[in-house]
């Protein structure tokens, strides 16, 4: 994305601070599987997540891992989308670097935001910030291209892959079927069931009713 298209991203003069529930900022910028419009997208779940910088360790680990697992988002009908302040040119030799040093071909694309216009736009980077470093972000989007989930993480901690793929299930979980999930929940364990705020239903369910796992069903 160049300098000129700043105004692709309409929270780009926002101080307002993206939160789940909002609606995804669009925006339009090469990748290295060519030119994307992100809420072109729409009808599919995507994880937009960011990286500090090419050819850095942490980043590395996590894009081979995130490669590895891509069928996986896939079978969820979950895009992947990797960005950073990188150029194209960039990201190109990186993910060459990675295929020929690891055996590892990047499946999905990586943004480039010289601007940091879409770093700004999604709050991976402060309006007044003068370094390009942003911070760990990911985004869950749902099919109508609002947030589901927002984790940001230090440049020095990579994330964990598999969670990240927990956290796509749960919410497709939630939203499929109006429960909640529990701490730690996987594929095909018990859900809860919101029970009813009145006296009565309290009174049904018993001394347990505020966390009583008995109210869900297995996916």
């Amino acid at each position: 994305m160049s300098d000129s298209n700043l105004d692709s991203c309409p929270l780009y003069h926002s101080r307002a601070i993206l939160q789940i529930g909002d609606s995804a900022p669009d925006f339009m910028a090469r990748t290295t599987h060519g030119d994307l419009t992100f809420s072109a997208l729409q009808g599919h779940w995507v994880l937009l997540f960011a990286h500090p910088a090419d050819f850095t360790p942490v980043c590395t680990s996590e894009f081979i891992a995130l490669a590895r697992a891509e069928p996986q988002f896939r079978a969820l009908n979950c895009a992947l989308v990797g960005v950073s302040v990188d150029s194209l040119p960039s990201h190109l030799a990186w993910v060459e670097a990675i295929r020929t040093q690891f055996g590892v071909t990047i499946p999905f694309p990586i943004v480039e935001d010289p601007s940091m216009s879409i770093a700004r736009a999604y709050g991976m980077l402060d309006m007044t910030a003068q370094s390009s470093v942003t911070v760990r972000a990911v985004y869950v989007i749902d099919p109508d291209g609002i947030v589901q989930a927002i984790s940001w993480y230090p440049p020095t901690v990579g994330r964990s892959v598999q969670e990240l793929l927990r956290l796509v299930q749960a919410l497709q979980r939630v939203a499929q079927d109006g429960v909640m999930t529990p701490e730690g929940w996987q594929v095909g364990q018990p859900v809860i069931t919101p029970i009813q705020q009145t006296q009565q239903a309290v009174a049904a369910a018993g001394p347990a009713w505020f966390m009583d796992l008995s109210q869900g069903s297995k996916a």
